[in-house]
C-alpha cells in the first residue's frame, strides 16, 4: 500500500508539472512549442484553459492527499533496527580531578616560591582628572 502511494505520488508530480508547463502564460512561454496555445480544437471551443484549469486542481488535490498520506504513515512506521534485543552497555562515570594549575608560557617568570598569586595585581594611584 505504501508502495503504491510513492509511486502515484511521483507519477502526479510529474504530470502537475506537465499540466502546468502546457498552460499558456502571458507570453505564451512553454505552453506554444507544445501547441498548448494554437491547437483549441482538441480541447473543445471553450480552448485549453479551462481543461488544463480543471486538470491542474485535480492534479494538485492528488498531490495533497497523497503527500498527507506519505507524511502521516512515515511517521507512524515501525522502526528497524540491528541492535534490536541487544542490551545497553553500562557506561561509568569519569573521575573527577580538580583542575591542574596552568604553568607559565615562555619567556614569564614564574612567581617567587612557585606559588600564584591569588589575588589582582596591585595597581598604582589614578591620575587625577583635570591636572
Amino acid at each position: 500500500m505504501y508502495t503504491l502511494v510513492v509511486i502515484l505520488h511521483i507519477v502526479v508530480s510529474v504530470a502537475l508539472i506537465l499540466i502546468i508547463l502546457l498552460q499558456t502564460g502571458k507570453g505564451a512561454d512553454i505552453g506554444a512549442v507544445f501547441g498548448g496555445g494554437s491547437s483549441q480544437t482538441l480541447f473543445g471551443s471553450s480552448g485549453p484553459t479551462s481543461f488544463l484549469s480543471k486538470m491542474t486542481a485535480a492534479a494538485a488535490v492528488i498531490f495533497m492527499v497523497t503527500s498527507l498520506f506519505l507524511a502521516y504513515f512515515s511517521g507512524n512506521r515501525p522502526v528497524s533496527s540491528i541492535m534490536k534485543g541487544a542490551v545497553p552497555a553500562q557506561t561509568m562515570p569519569a573521575p573527577v580531578e580538580p583542575p591542574a594549575i596552568p604553568s607559565s608560557p615562555q619567556g614569564i617568570p614564574a612567581a617567587p616560591g612557585g606559588t600564584v598569586p591569588q589575588g589582582p595585581a596591585p595597581q598604582g594611584n589614578p591620575a587625577s582628572p583635570g591636572k
